[in-house]
């Protein structure tokens, strides 16, 4: 037996959703229905699947939480492989876009809405062009996990880096590297993290800074999604961490070059703790209804 479920298509730089509207949480969705709709063969095709539901609608800690603190609306997003995630910044950006053509809120640029995700409360600012996402606080994890990928000869030590989600950000030595890589299978992780991790590798611009604006390119593989061609919190990361790496005097503001385009992202100084932002575009490609199984 099928049942028709409307949808939206959307992506940030490549990094592409199956956007769903559930306003009051009445049809939710069996892990193999989400992994259905990302599936690039037999469904729809995404890097992840984002629900847009009330906040007050879910019956789980994080969209309770994002309801007390004010945030009407709670994206909540899976990975391609139906399971649950805590946040995406690119997803954050292209759900924005997608609020705002379905009139569930209005938003001037300039003006920034609170979203509700698993990672906490998130504020989306609408700019021209696109958002930029407020990530929170980041916290540079320690210890020193190797890292190894089909087309490096040898295991590389890694720099965990958390922005609401996990991440292991790898320094490469060139583009050629950096371009060599098979990221068909997931990269293997000594130790393995307890949770995943999304695991980028980087290779710095010549020169790393060009006009007060630090230069990198990534690639990325998702845990439960593979390779993708753009990560909204690993471009976070990945800025992040090659900021660690050259030390004092670093730049704030970084231009963070993904196979699927560009993206911004801005270390915010704060009394508590710095914050990160990211900024990019974000478009809706096309709309229709499927006809979704009951797996």
């Amino acid at each position: 037996m099928t049942s028709a479920l409307r949808f939206t298509k959307g992506h940030g730089t490549g990094n592409d959703f199956v956007l769903l509207v559930d306003a009051d949480g009445e049809r939710p969705l069996s892990r193999a229905q989400l992994a259905y709709l990302a599936d690039r063969r037999f469904g729809i095709g995404g890097d992840g699947v984002i629900r847009a539901v009330r906040s007050a609608a879910l019956d789980e800690p994080a969209a309770r939480a994002a309801s007390e603190a004010g945030a009407e609306w709670f994206m909540d997003y899976v990975n391609a492989d139906g399971s649950p995630a805590e946040m995406c910044g690119n997803g954050m950006r292209v759900y924005l876009e997608h609020l705002l053509a379905e009139g569930l809120i209005e938003l001037a640029v300039g003006e920034t809405a609170a979203i509700g995700t698993r990672g906490g409360v998130r504020q989306v600012r609408r700019e021209a062009g696109g958002s930029a996402v407020d990530l929170g606080r980041w916290v540079a994890v320690d210890g020193e996990p190797t890292v190894q990928a089909l087309g490096l000869q040898v295991a590389r030590p890694g720099q965990p880096i958390d922005v609401g989600n996990p991440h292991i950000v790898v320094a490469l030595a060139s583009d050629l590297e950096l371009d060599g890589l098979d990221l068909h299978q997931a990269p293997l992780v000594d130790p393995a993290p307890v949770d995943g991790a999304n695991i980028e590798f980087v290779v710095p611009a010549d020169p790393l800074v060009l006009d007060g604006v630090g230069r990198i390119r990534m690639r990325v593989h998702e845990r439960g999604s593979g390779e993708t061609l753009s990560c909204g919190t690993g471009a976070a990361a990945a800025a992040l961490a090659t900021r660690l790496w050259a030390g004092a005097g670093a730049p704030d503001a970084w231009q963070v070059e993904v196979p699927g385009g560009t993206v911004g992202v801005r270390v915010i100084p704060d009394e508590a703790g710095d914050r990160v932002e990211l900024s990019g575009p974000a478009e809706l490609v096309y709309s229709g209804e499927i006809a979704l199984p009951e797996l």
